[in-house]
């Protein structure tokens, strides 16, 4: 009795029961969120809340870790996948890249463009461009469009063809993100651009859509894409004093016999290019300069080997990231792989140009969206100036990053 009493030796059933359930014990807590009982106050908030298909990891300028759930785990990005692509265009380029176009003139006085891939030849531009050329030239015969600093086809993984203008075609010489903005107006259709003329050859395309007002995508591909850019440099060289008796037709320079009058510079740079890039997520800005980049390092004619040649070279060699697998540049495709750990890699480099990205509030962000999929990374600014990093990847269908961000910036001060 008292305190020398000797506990009885369990049976055996009873050490099997107790096995079992320390063996249940272990397997609940291995499908508990990684450290779930948490390393701080703010990892046992975010924890709930996130599944074991997504990944969470937040970190202080210092590059202490607050937040860590899941963060090797590979994921499927969408488009935060183009903060990684826009610093590979930063430092493979240069901030100050300037995209070009040039024109010549043939010995039967046609008008030759080459492109050279430039992804903001918009309306304002070549109303621009055709004003320089109309001082040069009053006549042409035809237009004749050189493409072929892009190889054809250009096929990109995750593009379908539907006329939504995330599927918009690329090529070297597009104009509007091969893309038209258009509504219905007192029975008519009628550009929704003032500085975009509407071109009869989009109307069947505009209501095959079954839209009444909104941007859709010449879809099709390089043809039609170009067809676009030949009427739409005929339009505005018309309108600017240029005739041209001819048709337009897709064709090369010769440079032994064709004069070249002028190399247009665009006004916007790498670094405003990349501004817009992720400000509209815009996933044809984000191939193009994917494809220059290519081009630029490998030699021309650019190619999606080529570009991705390069930018998984910088992924791995620069960055030093083993486990990312990289298939496009704009996230589009479901086959990209990136992990929350090898975001913050990239957070950190990008750290410089973060004023490029999407401000609102606190946060400097871009967002990722698929079916099933939400991502978010980016910059939390502090009281102090300094800059809190985060990576929010869900894989989880039908999850949302936003109780998620709630709580960081709640929290984070």
């Amino acid at each position: 009795e008292g305190g020398n009493a000797v506990a009885p030796r369990p049976n055996g059933w009873t050490y099997v029961a107790w096995l079992a359930a320390w063996w249940i014990c272990q397997c609940t807590l291995a499908l508990l969120p990684a450290a779930a009982a948490g390393t701080s106050p703010l990892q046992a908030k975010i924890a709930p809340m996130v599944g074991h298909r997504d990944s969470v990891l937040v970190e202080t300028a210092a590059g202490r870790t607050l937040v860590e759930l899941h963060a090797d785990k590979e994921r499927i990005p969408a488009s935060i996948l183009k903060i990684l692509t826009s610093l590979a265009a930063i430092e493979t380029l240069g901030a100050d890249y300037s995209f070009k176009t040039e024109f010549f003139i043939d010995p039967e006085n046609n008008l030759k463009i080459k492109g050279y891939g430039d992804p903001l030849l918009v309306s304002e531009r070549l109303a621009v461009i055709t004003a320089r050329l109309a001082a040069q030239v009053d006549t042409v015969r035809n237009i004749i469009l050189d493409d072929t600093y892009f190889s054809q086809p250009i096929r990109i993984p995750g593009r379908g063809s539907s006329l939504e203008p995330y599927d918009a075609p690329n090529g070297a010489l597009c104009v509007n993100f091969n893309t038209v903005a258009f509504t219905r107006r007192n029975g008519r259709w009628v550009s929704d651009e003032p500085q975009t003329p509407l071109l009869p050859s989009v109307i069947p395309l505009i209501e095959a859509s079954g839209l009444t007002s909104g941007r859709i995508t010449l879809a099709a591909g390089r043809d039609e894409a170009l067809d676009y850019t030949g009427a739409m440099f005929r339009y505005f060289l018309n309108r600017s004093g240029t005739t041209v008796q001819g048709t337009t037709l897709q064709g090369r320079v010769l440079p032994v016999q064709d004069r070249k009058i002028w190399q247009y510079q665009s006004e916007v740079d790498l670094a405003q290019a990349v501004s817009r890039l992720l400000e509209y997520s815009n996933n044809f800005i984000a191939n193009q300069i994917l494809l220059i980049m290519g081009a630029e390092t490998k030699g021309p004619p650019a190619s999606m080997d080529k570009g991705l040649a390069v930018l998984r070279t910088y992924s791995h060699d620069t960055l030093k990231l083993r486990k990312v697998k990289i298939v496009e540049a704009s996230g589009i495709s479901r086959q990209n792989r990136i992990s929350a750990r090898a975001m913050m890699t990239v957070l950190n480099r990008f750290y410089p140009y973060h004023a490029l990205m999407r401000k609102q509030n606190r946060q400097y962000y871009k967002t990722g969206h698929l079916k099933g999929i939400r991502s978010r990374a980016g910059y939390i600014a502090s009281k102090d100036g300094s800059l809190y990093r985060f990576v929010v990847i869900l894989n989880t269908p039908g999850k949302s990053t936003r109780r998620i961000m709630k709580a960081l910036e709640k929290e984070l001060q």
